[in-house]
């Protein structure tokens, strides 16, 4: 079994190989270990995702708003991600943001499980029929356990989660 470093490291290596810059590789390799500690296919999504990344011309997005839609070629999951993450506190204040057309979504989760330490709120992210509660970047609770690549999505949908208490005063007294 590989470790955690070494899944970190050889992401980063492949990344940088493909023409991303080091800060987007280092992001990249947080990104798989992310994925694997979890438990879903973030190498094998990213070997697919990083053997097509020249010849599709994936969409390549800048300001996230609350609808984002990629009407040619879907959006880039590495530069989604990045944005998104980079935005996450102006995008905080939204109720709901919807994202269409999204290459390799797997690629995108660890983005807005990291987002959502940051902010301090649980993050609902639903990727068409799959659904992610994303917990301050400590657990992933999903209805997707499958072991394979997701090369393309309709749409994800992201919900902010306020944080609230899951008892009453009278249980908590």
């Amino acid at each position: 079994m590989k470790t955690l470093s070494e899944i970190d490291t050889t992401s980063k290596r492949a990344t940088r190989g493909v023409g991303f810059s080091w800060g987007i590789a280092e992001e990249v390799g947080k990104n798989m270990r992310l994925l694997e500690l979890y438990g879903l296919p973030g190498i094998k999504n990213l070997n697919k995702f990083l053997k097509d990344y020249k010849e599709k011309h994936f969409q390549k997005s800048t300001l996230i708003s609350e609808k984002n839609n990629s009407n040619k070629n879907p959006f880039c999951p590495i530069t989604l991600g990045t944005n998104f993450i980079d935005q996450i506190i102006l995008l905080d204040k939204k109720t709901n943001i919807e994202i269409s057309n999204v290459a390799y979504p797997i690629l995108f989760i660890p983005f807005v499980s990291r987002a959502s330490e940051t902010i301090g709120k649980r993050i609902f992210l639903k990727i068409d029929e799959k659904e992610f509660l994303l917990n301050l970047n400590q657990s992933i609770y999903s209805n997707y356990l499958k072991n394979e690549i997701l090369e393309n999505c309709n749409s994800i949908n992201i919900s902010f989660l306020e944080n609230n208490n899951l008892f009453n005063e009278n249980e908590w007294s």
